[in-house]
Formats: C-alpha cells, structure tokens, sequence
C-alpha cells in the first residue's frame, strides 16, 4: 500500500477548485495486477476454455475503504480486444479509466497493458467490475467491496461474516462463437445452459452436485450478503429457503431496513443483505431463477441453488428445502420489491449527494427494441429481419476512437451533439398496435452535451415496440435518485406529483418495467463522458441502446475538470480498428 498527497503543483494546477473540493489530503493507494488469459473450467459436464482474470472464475474480489484509490495494471494475455469497467465507481474527475470501449478509451489490444486507476469517493457497499467488450463479461468479472473509512462504521450492526454472491450464466458453447452467430443471425442469442452461484450451477443441474457452493453459518449469528447480478441476459429472483433477509444497501449506497422474502435483482445491481441464522439447524437452498416478462421469447428456465449449512450435529433434511420464488413472469413480484426500496437518509449516514428538488433539464427518452431489415428477410428477427435496441429511435453506432478523447482533443467527425432531448415521434408509446414507422430506428453516434452541475430529470419510458420487456439501465459515473415509476405512458402533468424527493433509493442500475416507466434524477457533478447503457444484451448486438452524456460545458473549463491522460498510456491501446476479437 502507498500513501498518495495532493499537494504542490497539483494544488495551484487546481486552485479554482479548492472551494468545491476541498483541502487537498492523503488516501490509501492500493495496487493489483490483472492477467486476462484463457483457463480451462468445467461445468455441466464439459470443459471448454474460457476467459478469466488471473486464472479465476468469478474474477478476484476487489477490497478498499471509501476514499481510497487503487490502481489496476491490466495485461491482456487474450487473443481479442478487452477492457475492464469499475460497474458504479464515479470516477471523480478521472473518466479515462472507466472502462467502457470507445467511449472512454480505445480497447487494450492482444499483448497490451493498461493502469487503471480506480478512485473510490462517496460509494459506500457493494459494486463489481466486469469487462465492457463484446460479452467477455461473462466470465471477466468480480466482486468489489468498498468498507467504510477508518474509524467509521456499518448503518447496521457489524456482522459476523461477509459473503459476496455472484449470480452468473454458463453456456456450454463457447461464448464468443455464440457472440458471433448472433451478429450473423440477427436473432435471439442462444440461451444460457445453466444459471451460477459464484461460478457454480448448483445441485439441480447434472456433474454439478460436489461442487456446489456452501455457506457455513453459526446459529445466532448475522451474515451479510453481497449480491451481484453478473448474468449477461437476465433479471432474476433471489430467496433463502426458510429465512428472510433484510436489504441494508444497493449499489453502495445504505438503504433502509427492508424484510423481505426474496429479492429482484437486475443486471449489473448490487444487493446488500444481511441474513440472521435463526432457524432450526439444517441445511438451506439459497437459489436463484429468471423473471422474464417478454412474451414469446425463449429463455432459461433453471434454477440455480447453493447451501446454506448450519454447524452442528444433527441428521440434514435430504433433500434440502427450496425457497420459494415468483414464477418467471410475475411483474407485480417484481415491481413490489423494487418499490419499496427508500435510501437511509438519517442519523450517521446522510444520504451522500442531495436529491435534486428542482432541475434544470427534462428528458423523455423511448427504451425500445426495434428490427433492421435484411436483404431478402434472410435475417433470423420477426419477419426475417435483425434485431437492436434504441433510445429515442437512435441506435448507437460505436466510433473508431473514444468519444472522450474525440472531445477532449477537439478531433471532429466522432459523433454528434443532437441527441434528441424527447422522442422524434410521439405516439401511445405502449399500445398493443404500434405504426410501422417507429419499427426501424436510426443510426447515429450522437451525445448529450451538459454543463457542469446541471441538475437533470430522465424519465425512461419502456415501449411495446416489437416486443415489450423490461429494461435495465446503467449509468456511468454518477448514481441516480429513482424518485417515480409506474405502468403505461408518463403523464408529465400527473405522474411528478407522486415523485419520491424525501427519500428515494440511489442507485446506478435499475429496471424500467414491461410497458412502464421510471424517473430518476441527478445532478451533473463528475465532468467526463458519461453512458447510459442498457444491460440487457438479449435485443442488440455491442451496446446499441444507450445515451452518451459530457459533463462539463464548454471544452476549455471541461479540460480544467478532468485531469489529462498521459499520451504513454494510450500508446498500447487499440486505436480504430473496430475490431473486438
């Protein structure tokens, strides 16, 4: 560990700020090196090779307190373009290392190498890193813990012992290879052959049973689970048979107490849960399923378990008992857990960035699926066509270079500033019936440039455009106040009368519901390229559906905000190739 003191030259580099930062002080740097390679792993069965971090399976977990900074040298050891992306780490003035390729940097190319440095500022909990190329996540990716600084403590009492649980997907085929038939076909990719509980299926699934995961506990004594959603395609439930638990937290930020039965968790989210042992001494399913509310869709419809083992000595129910879980399509199960999450907001722990009472920009923005046509319909979509995803009927085209460093060197022709602030066409966006027009989206690498401090409103509003579904969205580099959602169209004139601006959760991912919407708000304080991406990759290829947002205004007071990248770093990154293999 080092000791790392702003100071000196960097203080009269940021003298403008000191009002707004701070006194410049010392913080714990911490440093780790990742090796992407392939690794043989078995499971279902079958051995294929598939890509890691240092040879595990899930990655290794990342450990920091707030306010720390931990620096990751990256060594791509792969045949094929990676990155890695810190999934709900702001960043604080440091975009360069976020992760997400070609918007924030170029890919790490076959035998390069890349230092990230990971800034931790008010994110307190659970988060993840993952690779953000292609869907190399689903097998790069881990766990990262943020405690609390020194001499500080839990919103809850400290428990005995703390568990990540990293819900994943396993295919039997190489991933790539699924990747790739995908783009070719233009359809659904194939489903998953199994779901995972920190890297393993469970009893349920065949050549699995030895190694399932199991939890040892001592009754009387608390647990926290550390719940990340890692599954490439799906929202899923979560339950303990036999105990409920309570949330404490989401996406590192404290929640209040909340008792439940299960847990809907999406793509890319965190869950904090603490879990008392306090039932009679045997062993537990924990497990986990799909929630998949698209009609006609195929999906994987497993169940993934692991054990919970009480210590002592007894005779253990053979076999163990399952918990209860909603059935695969129940949204009211969904939606009646992720509405009842409220920040804690009280006492020690206040909630870290003010929910914004007023704003100063309103968007509407359309989360669609939509269909390309092909030639001769020889496409494997509805009615022969290619499947993607759009936002305000813009699907994203991925430049040759990051965005960041196109706006940050002044380099023209990179993208547009025309993001539609609503959507082109207004219609009952939720209809059974819906015009042809709003089938096919446009093309285009467009972004939405905001000032510094802006305070923003979006509402995300789901459509039933070729098929509705639920959409998880993630937002880099900031969190957000979830301050409404509901079913059908936003009313502008009703719907913000029931916001939430007392207490709404903070997060950085969530789920737009089937046909419905969601309002969130932020404020524009961390200067950089920001995304707003959708992390279902089940309806596009890449990242189609996304907004790209820069924080900071005009370029020259943009500059002054975020600190330079050494021109050294970029030189063993991939630069306008467009290759992701």
């Amino acid at each position: 560990m080092e000791m790392r003191c702003s100071g000196g030259v960097q203080m009269l580099q940021i003298l403008g700020l000191v009002l707004v930062l701070g006194i410049p002080n010392c913080e714990a740097v911490l440093r780790h090196k990742f090796v992407i390679k392939e690794t043989n792993y078995t499971r279902l069965c079958s051995t294929k090779s598939i890509l890691t971090v240092n040879g595990q399976f899930p990655g290794p977990t990342l450990y920091a307190h707030k306010g720390d900074t931990v620096i990751v040298d990256v060594y791509n050891k792969a045949n094929y373009n990676v990155t890695i992306h810190w999934h709900g780490v702001k960043q604080p003035r440091n975009p360069w290392h976020d992760g997400p390729e070609y918007i924030t940097q170029c890919p790490i190319k076959p035998g390069g190498k890349f230092t990230q440095n990971v800034t931790f500022s008010l994110e307190e909990g659970t988060l993840w890193w993952h690779a953000h190329s292609d869907w190399t996540r689903a097998t790069v990716h881990g766990a990262i813990i943020v405690y609390p600084k020194e001499s500080t403590s839990y919103a809850f009492a400290k428990p005995h012992t703390e568990v990540p649980i990293i819900l994943g997907e396993w295919w039997k085929q190489d991933i790539v290879d699924i990747y790739d038939e995908f783009l070719q076909s233009g359809g659904d990719p194939n489903i998953s052959d199994a779901y995972l509980i920190n890297g393993q299926p469970g009893d349920l699934y065949p050549c699995s049973k030895q190694d399932t995961f199991k939890l040892v506990v001592e009754y009387g004594k608390s647990y926290l689970l550390r719940v990340i959603n890692a599954a490439l395609q799906d929202i899923l439930f979560f339950a303990i048979a036999g105990h409920q638990v309570t949330v404490v937290g989401t996406d590192a930020s404290y929640t209040k107490p909340l008792k439940v039965d299960y847990i809907t968790i999406s793509p890319g989210q965190t869950i904090d849960l603490l879990l008392e042992a306090n039932q009679p001494k045997d062993h537990y399913y924990m497990a986990a399923r799909v929630y998949s509310s698209a009609t006609g869709v195929e999906f994987d419809n497993t169940t993934t378990t692991a054990l919970i083992q009480y210590k002592g000595r007894y005779t253990p129910s053979s076999p163990p008992p399952l918990p209860y879980l909603p059935y695969y399509n129940d949204t009211a199960a969904s939606v009646n857990f992720t509405g009842r999450l409220r920040s804690l907001a009280s006492g020690e722990h206040p909630v870290p960035i003010t929910v914004p009472q007023t704003v100063t920009h309103k968007f509407l923005f359309t989360v669609s699926v939509n269909t390309f046509p092909c030639v001769n319909d020889s496409c494997a979509g509805p009615n022969g066509s290619r499947l993607a995803a759009s936002v305000n009927n813009i699907s994203f085209v991925s430049p040759s270079i990051s965005i960041l460093q196109a706006y940050y060197y002044h380099i023209k022709g990179v993208f547009g500033t025309r993001f539609p602030s609503k959507p082109p066409l207004e219609f009952n966006y939720t209809a059974d019936y819906l015009p042809l027009a709003v089938r096919t989206p446009r093309n285009g690498t467009e972004v939405k440039v905001l000032k510094y401090n802006a305070t923003v409103e979006m509402v995300f509003q789901g459509t039933n455009v070729v098929a509705g579904t639920d959409h998880p969205m993630h937002l880099h580099g900031t969190s957000f106040y979830v301050v409404g959602w509901g079913f059908g169209n936003f009313d502008k004139k009703k719907d913000p009368k029931k916001y939430n601006l007392v207490d709404p959760p903070l997060q950085n991912t969530i789920a737009v519901p089937k046909n419905g919407w969601a309002a969130v708000r932020f404020q524009a304080f961390n200067p950089g390229t920001t995304i707003a991406t959708l992390m279902l990759t089940r309806f596009f290829s890449s990242i189609e559906g996304i907004i790209i947002w820069l924080f900071g205004g005009e370029n020259i007071f943009f500059r002054s905000l975020v600190h330079a990248l050494s021109s050294r770093t970029t030189l063993v990154m991939g630069h306008g190739d467009g290759i992701h293999r």
